[in-house]
């Protein structure tokens, strides 16, 4: 077996390929679109260069096809609360089901990561933020949500015989959207209808920058500084609707006011890969064209949740039952989706497991991210809980 480092656009092809040849005949695999793996490799779309680099490999066998591919990077602004040594990450692993074949790409991506100074590496995981790329699916391998990892129920052996141990598992909660809540629901959202400063309200394109500055202040105040979430600039909330506007379903996102200040929010999206599966990576002139065709012509079924939280002064208040109960007045009789799968929650947090496991308790989803310890001596210990 030889490896070789992502070193020209032959390679760099290659490594955007080779997973396609691995998932042949799978229908539940769903190409990534090029570009959105690309991005996580390009400085000038990724912020993640300003604190840190990257570099990627192939692996070949003895015939020279490729078997393998994994990424390395260091990022001094990861860390996590509780850390006592550097920690590195490998992501963007595929592999044959050969136990040696991983073996060499987890010693490539642990050398790189030890001339760096790390001495110790999570994976698989992103070069970036957690909303993408993160994580090793164990259960649940039905086609994954957008820019959710994917992956053979093999290479949880590939992982753990190596060495690598949970550092967290990461769980994704799945319904039918026509289900009905439990009573509890509707008893907390009643107990607060006749708070009359109380209100929710779904979005509207055409007060776009409005609703993206109520998300801001509900995200800021809610989930900056946990579990890895960082504050955002008003501008970068207002980037990320106007990102979201054309495929954006203005009655799944929701937010809740008091006096007309927000407190709450209940963000979906459309499932996008029910409609990229049809473009096999690639997202040119020609097939944004074919996008467009098929986002006016294919019903997409599933729809997913990306974010929910109350702001702190409302805790333990019922808030969060008021604004699934109003959105479900909407969804469960409007719409026409027949899938809602919520991104994934770490095990670190109960708090917003409790929130979700009160909506549904079906796990859709589960997956793990690992950590590895250079020094195999060392005690080893589990993300701490929020």
């Amino acid at each position: 077996m030889q490896i070789k480092p992502v070193d020209s656009p032959q390679l760099r092809r290659l490594f955007l390929e080779m997973p396609a040849l691995l998932y042949k005949g799978n229908p539940n695999y769903i190409r990534p679109l090029d570009k959105d793996i690309e991005a996580v490799f390009d400085p000038s779309r990724n912020k993640a260069f300003r604190f840190g680099e990257v570099i990627r490999w192939v692996l070949f066998n003895n015939s020279g096809e490729a078997i393998g591919r994994i990424a390395a990077f260091v990022n001094r602004k990861y860390k996590t609360r509780g850390d006592d040594v550097p920690v590195g990450g490998c992501g963007f692993f595929e592999c044959i089901n050969n136990q040696d074949a991983a073996n060499q790409l987890f010693d490539t991506a642990k050398k790189w990561l030890s001339d760096k100074g790390m001495e110790a590496m999570d994976g698989p995981i992103n070069f970036g933020e957690r909303d993408k790329w993160w994580g090793l699916v164990i259960q649940g391998f039905q086609s994954p949500l957008y820019c959710m990892n994917y992956n053979p129920p093999y290479y949880q052996s590939l992982f753990e015989h190596y060495g690598f141990q949970p550092f967290f598992y990461q769980y994704c909660y799945g319904m039918h959207p026509k289900e009905t809540l439990a009573k509890k629901f509707f008893d907390r959202h009643a107990a607060l209808t006749t708070d009359r400063g109380l209100s929710a309200h779904h979005a509207d394109k055409k007060r776009l920058d409005k609703f993206a500055a109520d998300f801001h202040t509900v995200y800021n105040k809610a989930w900056a500084g946990h579990g890895g979430n960082k504050e955002l600039s008003l501008e970068q909330c207002k980037m990320l609707f106007r990102q979201m506007k054309p495929v954006m379903d203005e009655k799944v996102i929701w937010f809740a006011y008091y006096n007309d200040t927000p407190i709450a929010m209940f963000i979906n999206l459309p499932d996008l890969n029910q409609w990229f599966r049809y473009l096999n990576g690639k997202f040119d002139f020609l097939h944004k064209i074919k996008f467009l065709v098929l986002r006016a012509t294919v019903k997409n079924k599933r729809f997913a949740g990306l974010a929910f939280g109350v702001v702190p002064e409302w805790h333990g208040k019922g808030v969060d039952s008021y604004i699934v109960v109003e959105a479900a007045k909407i969804i469960q009789h409007d719409l026409d989706y027949e899938e809602y799968e919520m991104q994934w929650i770490g095990d670190f947090n109960p708090k917003m497991i409790a929130v979700a496991e009160s909506i549904t308790p079906v796990k859709s989803r589960i997956l793990i991210t690992y950590r590895y310890l250079f020094d195999r001596n060392k005690e080893f210990r589990r993300h701490p809980l929020l």
